[in-house]
């Protein structure tokens, strides 16, 4: 009867709507930690729309970026695939079979990107990739300032070394970029609503530094902050090559958070008055963990802890790389919270492909998870991988690593120093609690299935950018000269 219903929901919608194919919006969110929501436990961050969203959706609590930072992370979620190569890769030399973007835009698909890109500029830009709409979506990694004219950095006065120019030109005094963003995006759904499907990602460039909220925001928290009692936790302890902030503490930055919960807001109240929310498919995630670290060349302004997670952004403890993820579709799945299923960012474009055109198959890292979805199958004893060989000691203390989870181990290699960590997640979420010297036979059989893993996928990632980059081949080409 719960399938039927369900059936008859979506008939319903294709009749009075006129479209049968889904439309999507993905909600993709810049260092926003897993424990950055009211929905996932912070009692400073308010964030009523985005509770609400996943209240309504498919919430994973065991959802993870593909990389403990910005590039590699959107270039995995993107194209599938694990960004070992650890940068913007070349997505000029992603054939069509393989590139998402392009198979929605076959199916007939209108394809928008607003906000942050940072994988890539000309043949590997927005545009390029498939996106028929773009709107500040360049090389930049971040913003100058949060307020107009946004590509001034308020301390310094200075330009900052990548411009956003389509906000600077659009933008006026007082305005504020996460609210240009949305707007951008809005118009773009009211412009396509009814007529073809849509394929829209938002990709805010909040809540990555600057720290800057409007006025009202920030004092609003700062009164809140006195009503929050801390208790014994300190507010640094050393970690790694520097600090973890223990605390959500810092209004300012709590501000950013409400500020994009106000915009989903919008965004949600958009869809239901234009009649399509019920067939269109939301996906709200985040690129990596909260920023909570700094390392040993000074302290930095940290923004939030990961709290109960260990660590933050730039590490491949749980709290830089587990994140945030809410899958809504009215017209097909029922809102329920997941548990056990392991899912990555690598897994959302074979997903939505699958769930929106049912095209499965292609031959990614990634894989779909549509029956996971529709609670016709579990993940819970997934293997799956991270490496990162680009640490970051000096600003967010990270140390070289590979890892490997399968089902509820984790086994962590810092191959510089030899060393071993192993861990039960589901026992000891905070990674407090070595198991390596107390599981031997786990540790070696984890740490086979690592070696063999990397031995794979290193060397193949090296032979796709000689074969695809036109960078590396004219390096080479100098070289036999």
């Amino acid at each position: 009867m719960k399938n039927l219903s369900l059936l008859l929901i979506f008939c319903f919608s294709v009749f009075v709507y006129g479209q049968q194919k889904p439309n999507i919006l993905i909600i993709h969110t810049d260092d926003l930690g897993y424990h950055d929501l009211s929905f996932t436990g912070s009692q400073l961050y308010d964030t009523p729309n985005i509770d609400g969203l996943a209240k309504e959706s498919v919430s994973f609590s065991n959802a993870y970026a593909s990389y403990p930072r910005c590039t590699p992370s959107r270039y995995g979620m993107i194209t599938g695939t694990y960004p070992v190569n650890e940068n913007k890769g070349y997505l000029g030399g992603i054939p069509e079979d393989k590139n998402f973007i392009k198979q929605f835009k076959n199916a007939g698909y209108n394809t928008s990107y607003v906000g942050k890109w940072h994988i890539g500029e000309g043949k590997s830009g927005a545009e390029a990739f498939g996106f028929n709409h773009t709107y500040a979506a360049g090389r930049a990694g971040g913003l100058g300032s949060r307020f107009y004219p946004f590509n001034i950095n308020k301390r310094n006065g200075k330009r900052h070394k990548e411009q956003v120019e389509d906000l600077e030109k659009d933008g006026k005094e007082g305005d504020y970029a996460s609210d240009l963003l949305t707007d951008s995006t809005i118009n773009f759904i009211k412009e396509n609503a009814g007529k073809k499907p849509f394929l829209a990602v938002l990709a805010y460039y909040a809540v990555h530094t600057p720290i800057e909220a409007k006025p009202g925001d920030e004092k609003r928290n700062k009164k809140q902050l006195k009503s929050i009692n801390f208790g014994n936790t300190p507010e640094y302890i050393k970690e790694g090559e520097g600090r973890r902030k223990m605390r959500q503490d810092d209004a300012a930055y709590a501000g950013m958070v409400e500020n994009v919960d106000e915009n989903v807001g919008k965004i949600l109240k958009t869809l239901k008055e234009l009649k399509i929310d019920r067939n269109t498919i939301i996906v709200f995630s985040s690129d990596h963990g909260g920023l909570s670290n700094d390392g040993h060349k000074g302290e930095r302004h940290l923004a939030t802890t990961n709290l109960p997670l260990k660590a933050g952004k730039g590490h491949l403890y749980e709290g830089g790389i587990r994140v945030p993820l809410f899958i809504k579709w009215s017209a097909a799945l029922k809102p329920r919270q997941d548990t056990k299923s392991i899912v990555l960012g690598m897994d959302i474009f074979p997903t939505l492909l699958d769930l929106a055109i049912d095209k499965n198959g292609i031959d990614v890292d990634g894989k779909s998870y549509k029956n996971v979805l529709k609670n016709k199958d579990s993940w819970e004893n997934r293997t799956v991988f991270w490496h990162s060989k680009k640490a970051r000691p000096h600003s967010t203390g990270d140390s070289k690593a590979t890892v490997v989870r399968s089902g509820d181990y984790k086994l962590i290699h810092f191959f510089e120093k030899d060393k071993v960590e192993l861990y039960n997640l589901k026992k000891d979420i905070s990674e407090t609690n070595d198991l390596s010297k107390k599981e031997p036979k786990k540790t070696a059989e984890l740490f086979t299935i690592l070696k063999d893993w990397k031995k794979e996928f290193l060397v193949k990632e090296r032979v796709q950018i000689m074969k695809t980059n036109p960078k590396f081949s004219k390096k080479k080409k100098k070289k036999n000269k």
